[in-house]
């Protein structure tokens, strides 16, 4: 084997993707800190990534997404999930549908009162402040001139996008202008990451500012192999880039920033993980710690469609004319449908009046496919008949999955066992998210656009009926998270500290949404991107502490 080439920095980050970006940019802020930071992936310079509709192009790109599958799953009647997943600088922000959601303050209170102090909602709303470029009217919830531009969409959504929230607020759900403000409860439009017309990922609004500064290094297509150790401490990276090993030596600490299913998988390439399955595939465990990608958490949900009497965005998305126009008139303006999301609108609702907070989220796009094999939608191929798509998931889903190593190869995908619906509770709230569905087609405001219902029709009536159309067609809503779930004690399943790092090896943190301990209700990217921005902080408290911080 060749031998490696070697360089230093002070920190090596893993991933550039929602948090990755963040980090590196942050810590390289001080010019006496040299950042390296490592991207399997390439270039965000694609049309794909830069206009924003241009995502339904990077959904199955090779180029810009790992592609994932998950295992055969038993909720999902042996069915397997796709799992899109950056592989780009910017990561995941890079390829996903931009909706920005924050999630409920509750779900972090949760997190502090599990034993991780410093991440309450309290704690936790200056990072977001700080992250925030918010078009929106101003608040004390809101940020304005940070990297991560964010607006409204009101004013340029669908007739239909306003008809359905007329509708929702006729149902009983009231409207809410800000769901990351003061309550998240209510319907309304999503707020999406633009700026100027274009997508404003992690990689926009961090790292392009940045990756001129002499002190950050950027290095891509380079796909880490694994962590190098000395003792119980970690001290650099090994990756292949462009068929030649590297080694890169950190002289403070390395940061893992890979995503929910990458950086259990470094970290079990390297010998930390469930000890019996490691020494089945030859690899020496370094450290037994079995709940290295276990409590695996993802949204999932479904979409009810309708057939419309009246022009969607099928018209527009779908025939060489209508795309045409809209591209000229994008290219003219950086307006227009394909600078938006088309999850348009939406909310948090609860599924009964005795719940505490939402537990549902709703989603409403103004097109339609009937076509499309379940979970493998394009953007550029909706029906070529007028239709639009109301759709569910549940916040706070029960169920926990798994994800390990099939291999030592590095290059192969993990096993991923996401065991969708295992929870009796998740099955339930989504029998009463299909009831609310149905109740807000009912209002007068969208029924009157309605033809008829196509999937999964009205003859799916019983519980069972619609208990079977959900474990048909449900898909992953690509929110994976809580592989390196944070807490205090390793030998209750916590893989980092409240200060991300991993418990039993010095000079090692995790920063992505690996660490939830519990999924965020909605939309994950916001959160991910905050892991970001407060693991910078805590890097650089801690950086006044001696070099051999942790190590035990």
């Amino acid at each position: 084997m060749v031998k490696p080439v070697q360089f230093e920095a002070d920190y090596v980050v893993v991933g550039a993707g929602s948090a990755g970006c963040a980090i590196a940019a942050r810590l390289s802020e001080d010019p006496a800190t040299k950042v390296a930071l490592l991207e399997a992936g390439g270039s965000d310079l694609s049309p794909w990534v830069r206009m924003p509709i241009g995502y339904g192009g990077a959904f199955f790109h090779p180029g810009l997404n790992w592609r994932y599958y998950s295992e055969p799953d038993e909720g999902f009647l042996g069915r397997k999930a796709y799992w899109p997943r950056g592989k780009v600088l910017g990561g995941s922000s890079a390829i996903n549908a931009m909706v920005y959601v924050r999630g409920q303050a509750r779900d972090f209170d949760l997190w502090a009162e599990a034993g991780n102090p410093g991440w309450s909602y309290a704690d936790l709303l200056p990072h977001f402040r700080k992250m925030e470029d918010y078009a929106g009217q101003p608040s004390e919830w809101r940020g304005r001139g940070g990297p991560i531009g964010v607006r409204d969409i009101d004013g340029a959504a669908h007739p239909l996008s306003h008809a359905f929230l007329a509708a929702a607020s006729a149902a009983g759900y009231h409207l809410n202008p800000d769901y990351n403000g003061a309550d998240q409860e209510g319907v309304g439009f999503f707020q999406i990451t633009t700026r100027g017309g274009l997508r404003c990922s992690a990689a926009t609004g961090y790292l392009h500012p940045a990756r001129r500064r002499p002190n950050l290094r950027i290095e891509t297509g380079a796909l880490a192999t694994r962590l190098i150790f000395e003792g119980r401490r970690c001290v650099g990276v090994e990756y292949r880039q462009h068929g030649r090993l590297f080694e890169i030596r950190a002289r403070r600490e390395v940061i893992l920033s890979a995503g929910a299913v990458n950086t259990p998988q470094l970290l079990q390439l390297s010998g930390i993980g469930d000890a019996a399955r490691l020494a089945a595939l030859g690899i020496e465990t370094r450290l037994d710690r079995p709940a290295v990608g276990a409590n695996l958490q993802d949204h999932i949900g479904f979409d009810y469609i309708f057939e419309a009497n009246r022009p969607t965005l099928n018209a527009v998305l779908g025939p060489w004319r209508g795309r045409i126009g809209a591209g000229l008139r994008y290219l003219a303006t950086r307006d227009g449908p394909l600078s938006l999301s088309v999850n348009q609108a939406g909310g948090f609702v609860r599924s009964d009046p005795g719940r505490d907070r939402p537990n549902i989220q709703l989603y409403f796009s103004p097109l339609s496919y009937t076509r499309a094999v379940p979970g493998r939608r394009r953007l550029l191929a909706p029906d070529v008949f007028p239709g639009f798509m109301i759709g569910i998931s549940n916040c706070h889903p029960k169920s926990r999955g798994h994800l390990h190593i099939r291999s030592s190869d590095p290059a192969a995908p993990p096993e991923i066992h996401p065991r969708y619906l295992s929870a009796p509770e998740d099955l339930d709230e989504l029998v009463s998210g299909a009831a609310i569905i149905r109740k807000i087609a009912s209002q007068p405001q969208i029924a009157a656009a309605i033809n008829r219902e196509l999937q999964p029709g009205v003859e799916t009536r019983t519980r069972e009926a619609i208990v079977e159309d959900i474990r048909q067609r449900s898909t992953s809503v690509y929110h994976p998270c809580g592989t390196c779930r944070m807490g205090p004690d390793p030998d209750a399943g916590a893989v980092v500290d409240a200060r991300l790092r991993v418990h039993g090896i010095g000079g090692l943190r995790v920063a992505d949404a690996s660490i939830f301990p519990s999924i965020t209700a909605g939309n994950i990217n916001a959160p991910a991107i905050m892991v970001g921005e407060k693991a910078a902080q805590m890097i650089r408290e801690d950086a006044a502490l001696p070099v051999g911080w942790g190590s035990r």
